[in-house]
């Protein structure tokens, strides 16, 4: 699928790389942003996102999901807690694990915080057909795996 001597395919991957790092620093601006709203932290919003898509967590696969090292994730799920945000329950199966659960209530105040970009890439997918937007859904899916991997691999170190 790759020929290197394509000059412009390597166009069109300088580009891709440009545009991906553009695209990662206007992420990290618009969440530290929307996290400052909710006196949290980009990566507190991003944990409580995380649990809000797969649901209760034990902190084991909080790390795994977030790339995040374990000692780091105990002092996150400690400050989510102390704001109000979480909190831990027992595991239905396994009384010695503990989950880490989201309280809905606190999660639906942050939800107008997003509103407006929601909006925004609403109106920005009209703008593609439904196979472009498959064909981008199956490039971020390969880049968000990928890049979890490369978290994982630097929290190991």
């Amino acid at each position: 699928m790759s020929d290197e001597s394509d000059p412009r395919r390597q166009a069109v991957l300088a580009e891709l790389n440009r545009t991906g790092r553009e695209m990662s620093a206007a992420t990290v601006v618009f969440h530290e942003a929307a996290a400052a709203k909710q006196g949290l932290s980009a990566t507190e919003t991003k944990t409580l996102d995380l649990l809000q898509r797969r649901g209760p967590l034990t902190a084991k696969e909080l790390s795994a999901h977030s790339g995040l090292a374990p000692a780091s994730v105990t002092g996150l799920v400690d400050r989510l807690e102390r704001k109000g945000f979480v909190r831990r329950v027992k595991h239905p199966t396994d009384k010695r694990r503990v989950l880490v659960e989201a309280l809905p209530e606190r999660l639906s105040a942050i939800q107008p915080v997003f509103e407006d970009w929601a909006h925004e890439v609403a109106e920005l997918c009209e703008e593609f057909t439904t196979e472009e937007l498959e064909t981008v859904i199956r490039f971020l899916r390969g880049s968000n795996a990928r890049q979890l991997r490369a978290a994982s691999r630097l929290a190991q170190d």
